[in-house]
């Protein structure tokens, strides 16, 4: 059976329905993408074949100790917020893949980017190499935004992007649907830059933002400016914070992207 949603009902209702925000699809339980929050910059993807990807693990006790299951890890850069397999369910039992985005180079405590191009269990991950910060990384050296087809459906992890892109950058990018991105200042980009980001990424579907401060930790800016700014820019703007999950449609095409503001678990 097909059902018909436009961006507007589906922003109220989608959940529920198990159809995502995304716009007017032809829904397929069989191919929704499930997006998780766990805090911080850590998400974890759930795939059509049941296949679990985590971004960036953490192990911080303001967002409680809910610990996301994995088969693929992928790691932006090497900050101690961004690392913790500790954060990983049964880590040590389900052996799951580990992919870092950044590799040791010449020189005691360098890091260079891990250029990752490759098949895993049929999607394809590349890494994007970025900076932390504004100046080539000499505040806070590089970073790396993982990038993961799901038949189709990409989605880019920013983890602790620190600056705009330029045009040859983009179109290296390519099109997404999903952009992750951090909104929260001082360590990355603030929620002003955040929304020129994906303004000039322009994903298809969804934009949730991450890494901002929250009222059990507040050393960073919170996500109000970045929200601010895109109800400006007459961006929809849902915040779901009594809900840690998007489901999001494989095919979906929506007129502009919307943003969603998740929650998280505790225990």
């Amino acid at each position: 059976m097909k059902l018909a949603l436009t961006l507007f009902s589906a922003l109220g209702i989608g959940l529920g329905l198990g159809l995502g925000l995304g716009g007017t699809v032809s829904a397929q339980e069989a191919k929704n993408v499930k997006v998780r929050w766990f805090g911080h910059a850590c998400f974890q993807i759930e795939t059509p074949s049941g296949k679990k990807i985590v971004f960036d693990p953490h192990n911080i006790p303001a967002y409680g100790m809910v610990k996301p299951e994995a088969d693929l890890v992928l790691i932006s850069h090497e900050h101690d917020d961004h690392t913790q397999t500790v954060g990983i369910a049964k880590f040590k039992e389900s052996k799951p893949k580990v992919l870092r985005g950044l590799k040791p180079a010449p020189g005691i405590g360098r890091l260079d980017w891990n250029a990752i191009d490759e098949k895993w269990e049929g999607y394809r991950v590349r890494t994007f190499g970025t900076y932390h910060d504004e100046v080539d990384g000499t505040k806070r050296g590089k970073n790396s935004m993982f990038i993961v087809d799901i038949d189709g459906l990409v989605i880019c992890h920013c983890g602790d992007l620190g600056h705009e892109f330029t045009e040859k950058q983009i179109k290296q990018i390519g099109p997404i649907d999903v952009l992750l991105v951090p909104v929260g200042g001082i360590y990355t980009i603030n929620g002003r830059t955040a929304v020129d980001v994906a303004d000039s990424l322009k994903p298809k579907q969804f934009v949730l933002p991450m890494h901002y401060g929250i009222p059990e930790s507040s050393e960073i800016q919170t996500a109000e400016e970045f929200l601010d700014v895109m109800a400006e820019n007459k961006k929809p703007v849902k915040k779901m914070q009594d809900k840690s999950e998007l489901v999001v449609p494989i095919g979906g095409k929506p007129d502009g992207y919307s943003v969603v503001l998740l929650g998280w678990k505790k225990e």
